[in-house]
């Protein structure tokens, strides 16, 4: 997912030992006051149909429902609009679910197994640009038998539950959302723990609890929430340090990240280990200044991620030499192995053997106002062009066109935040580096193709881990993208606000309903 979605938060140790059953007491107590929530992560659009980010994924997991969805610090997914899920063929290519009998969308009409097919069916057949269609590319068809629903795959892929759990597998009211096109308005038809009061776009979400909710989260949500958008890091600092805000999370500026006081008893701060990355994407079609791996390779020696880590992010984050992050199955140190330090004579030897004129001349592509993107964009461009060998011309963009800009090809480099999907390596995999992938590098590789689509045949998702490695070599040689960092996961809440440490832990599920009152 964009950041776009995996944390795994050394603070949930505390509930993984007391096990699963503990997300039962996770709710809020209801008392009328609504928590107010501050964040950056910006919201694309409110059908499921039309978003692949983690501002707007943050919000389904609110006010939509999946068949799954993982409890906190969880690893598997657990039944939410269903009561059961499972395989029913050892080849892992037919998956069926069970739906809860009576669940109800706002209209009171009750949700059968032909939602679910129609939910998955239109993602699907709009494939919005800036959709998730690339995360059901193994789905082939479904079938809908009262509430019974079947999914029928192209190939084995036990990754499949996991994608069910996602945003991806938001269930909507077939009366009211259109086959073949994304639904306007500001409606939102939902049976998560919320519903959606109203919306004001790039401003805020009101949500009320969801009385007729019945899945994962026993009891339902507790107290209303008012989630408040802010375009930069700085206004969500203003916004806290004002009051406006009781809970602030992606993404404070690193500066005011790096000067939280734990022991401050006005305020309460979770920080731990994540795995949210950011990568640099190339444009690699043929004709483009990037094209040639090389060229590519060429700026994998120049790169300074520690320099970019501490002068950017004030140590807020940590240098990142692999697709996949650390503490996931496969995570290797590729790029550090092939790459370990600046060297510009090692780059100006490649450029001579590609034959390219120099400086290689290219445009950098930013989001304006997503966390430190253009400071980050502009120490790039500086250690890029310090060697000689390149001429970067900086633009930005606002979140929506940035995202189309990528989408459409257009960029020839761009950076762009990716929190995991769910918590498996395959969220690192095809949707970075397979052919048609999400970021539309244009890259295309039979080998990496090849391994990940073995990856998925193991139901034991440990027995992947040397396919994942041998793509992550692959990928180190090729280029088509360049590791940047791996972020540290923070949520400040007020004092009088608990919870904060279960709202997000890389599972993709934001869960506004743990916050509650002390």
């Amino acid at each position: 997912m964009r950041s776009i979605r995996i944390r795994i938060l050394a603070g949930l140790l505390v509930l993984a030992a007391a096990g699963v059953g503990a997300w039962q007491f996770l709710p809020s107590k209801g008392d009328g006051r609504t928590i107010t929530v501050g964040t950056t992560d910006a919201v694309t659009s409110l059908d499921p149909a039309g978003a692949y980010d983690a501002g707007s994924w943050a919000l389904f997991s609110n006010v939509f429902q999946s068949l799954l969805t993982f409890a906190p610090g969880g690893t598997a997914p657990v039944p939410d609009a269903a009561k059961s899920c499972s395989f029913t063929s050892s080849d892992l290519t037919t998956y069926r679910c069970e739906l809860r009998s009576g669940l109800t969308f706002p209209s009171g009409r009750k949700m059968t197994a032909e939602d679910v097919r129609y939910s998955f069916d239109r993602i699907l057949k709009i494939k919005s640009p800036v959709g998730p269609a690339s995360l059901l590319g193994t789905l082939s068809s479904v079938d809908a038998d009262g509430l019974s629903v079947t999914f029928h795959l192209s190939s084995p892929d036990a990754t499949f539950p996991f994608k069910v759990a996602t945003g991806a597998g938001s269930i909507v009211d077939r009366t009211v959302y259109p086959a073949d096109k994304l639904r306007s308005g500001d409606a939102v038809d939902g049976t998560g723990p919320y519903t959606l009061t109203s919306y004001t776009r790039d401003k805020k979400a009101v949500l009320a609890p969801n009385r007729h909710y019945q899945g994962a989260v026993k009891g339902g949500a507790g107290r209303s929430v008012e989630l408040r958008y802010y375009a930069s890091p700085e206004a969500l600092d203003t916004a806290w340090k004002d009051k406006q805000v009781e809970v602030a999370t992606d993404q404070l500026p690193p500066q005011v990240l790096a000067d939280l006081n734990p022991s401050d008893p006005t305020q309460r701060v979770f920080e731990a280990d994540g795995s949210e990355t950011r990568n640099l994407y190339f444009n690699t079609r043929r004709g483009k200044p990037l094209h040639d791996p090389k060229v590519r390779q060429a700026m994998a020696w120049l790169i300074d991620r520690e320099q970019l880590a501490a002068t950017v992010y004030d140590g807020t984050v940590d240098p990142l030499y692999s697709l996949i992050p650390t503490g996931l199955t496969g995570h290797t140190a590729s790029f550090f192995d092939d790459y370990p330090k600046q060297d510009p004579k090692k780059a100006r030897q490649l450029l001579t053997e590609a034959g390219v004129t120099l400086p290689v001349r290219f445009t950098y592509g930013y989001a304006e106002g997503r966390g430190a993107g253009e400071q980050e964009a502009a120490e790039i461009k500086r250690e890029l062009e310090a060697s000689g060998l390149f001429k970067v011309t900086l633009k930005g963009y606002e979140w929506t066109d940035f995202q189309k800009q990528w989408a459409s090809g257009k960029l020839d480099a761009y950076a762009v935040g990716w929190v995991a999907d769910f918590p498996d390596p395959d969220t690192f995999g095809a949707a970075l580096v397979g052919t048609g992938s999400t970021m539309n590098t244009g890259y295309s590789s039979k080998t990496v193709d090849r391994l990940i689509t073995d990856s998925r045949r193991y139901a034991d998702r440990s027995e992947a881990d040397q396919d994942f490695r041998e793509v992550q070599q692959t990928v180190a040689q090729d280029v088509p993208v360049l590791p940047l960092w791996q972020a540290k996961e923070y949520v400040v809440t007020t004092e009088d606000i608990g919870g904060g440490q279960y709202l997000s832990d890389g599972t993709g599920v934001f869960r506004l309903w743990s916050l509650n009152g002390l």
